[in-house]
């Protein structure tokens, strides 16, 4: 069964930078493809980054040149990097896998439980 856990989340000062992890575990990991997405009070969820098992990665614009995306297949663990934050980044972020390439729409099949960023002004 395959298992997304997601940590590392918490409340940072605008401009502040996190890093949130989601440990992978019940499938061949480097098959799948990843992405992070967020959701926030009165928004839709929002795909925010995407890595397909090349290494090859997609970004939202809202998050282009601030966040990165990456892997570790050693230990099974996608990454996101959060630097220059600010307040509009506050949501609860999940991690997703598949084996179909849903690049930065939310049709994953595997998520975790979510993990919450909070940024202050």
């Amino acid at each position: 069964q395959v298992q997304l856990v997601e940590s590392g989340g918490g409340s940072v000062q605008a401009g502040g930078s996190l890093r949130l992890s989601c440990a992978a575990s019940g499938y061949t990991y480097n098959t799948y493809y990843m992405a992070w997405f967020r959701l926030a009070p009165g928004k839709g969820r929002e795909g925010v980054a995407a890595i397909e098992g090349g290494g090859t990665t997609t970004y939202a614009d809202s998050v282009k040149g601030r966040f990165t995306i990456s892997k570790d297949n050693a230990k099974n663990t996608l990454y996101l990097q959060m630097n220059g934050l600010k307040p509009e980044d506050t949501a609860t972020y999940y991690c997703a896998a598949d084996r179909v390439d849903w690049v930065l729409h939310p049709g994953y099949m595997y998520w975790g439980q979510g993990t919450q960023v909070t940024v202050s002004s």
